[in-house]
C-alpha cells in the first residue's frame, strides 16, 4: 500500500491540496510513519475559493501551513469512528466539529464525499470544501 501522499497523488483529484501542502512544507508529514487522518478537499473544493484567496495563501506560508495542518488529525480515524465522535483535535491545534446523521458525515461545514481511502500511514476522507480554522479566518 502507498503512503498518504502517494495515495492522494494516485487519486488524481487532490492536485491543489498536494500543491499547497508542498508550498507549506508539509509533504514529509504525509509520508511519515505516524498515523494521520486527512480530510482532503478535492480540486473542485479549492476551485470554490476565490482565486485571489489561494494566491494570497501561497504568499503567506505560515497561514497556509496552519490551514493545511487543520485538515489532519492524529491517528487512524475511520468512518466507524467518525460516527461516534463529535469533534477531533487537528494537527494545527484547533478542533474540528464532526456531525453524523442518516449515514452522512460533516466536518465543520464540509460534506464528507468518500470515506476510508486507506494508506500505509493513515486514512483519507474526501471533503467538498476547504476548511479554514477560526483564528485564521479572523486574521
Amino acid at each position: 500500500m502507498a503512503n498518504l501522499l502517494e495515495t492522494a497523488q494516485n487519486a488524481g483529484n487532490f492536485k491543489t491540496l498536494i500543491k499547497v501542502a508542498e508550498a507549506a512544507g508539509l509533504l514529509d508529514t504525509l509520508k511519515q510513519s505516524d498515523s494521520l487522518t486527512v480530510f482532503a478537499p478535492t480540486d473542485d473544493a479549492f476551485d470554490k475559493l476565490p482565486k485571489s484567496t489561494l494566491d494570497e495563501l501561497l504568499q503567506d506560508i505560515p497561514k497556509l501551513k496552519r490551514i493545511v495542518a487543520y485538515h489532519a488529525v492524529f491517528g487512524d480515524v475511520r468512518s466507524d469512528d467518525l460516527a461516534q465522535i463529535n469533534e477531533a483535535p487537528t494537527v494545527e491545534g484547533s478542533i474540528l466539529a464532526i456531525e453524523s446523521s442518516d449515514g452522512k458525515v460533516k466536518v465543520n461545514n464540509a460534506n464528507v464525499l468518500k470515506t476510508d481511502i486507506l494508506a500505509d500511514n493513515g486514512v483519507i476522507h474526501v471533503i467538498d470544501e476547504v476548511l479554514i480554522p477560526t483564528l485564521v479566518a479572523a486574521e
